[in-house]
């Protein structure tokens, strides 16, 4: 139980860490049977 907490406060923190890092663009979390699975970053430049 403990163990799987740590992994799902670790996959928040990349998920924060992701969000902060791009400037436009999106982050997609797939999710499969009620557990992240997946996470896509898709960073836009813009000029």
């Amino acid at each position: 139980m403990a163990e799987e907490k740590e992994k799902a406060n670790d996959l928040i923190e990349k998920i924060k860490s992701y969000i902060s890092s791009i400037r436009y663009g999106s982050v997609n979390i797939i999710i499969q049977d009620g557990r992240i699975v997946q996470i896509d970053k898709n960073e836009k430049i813009r000029f």
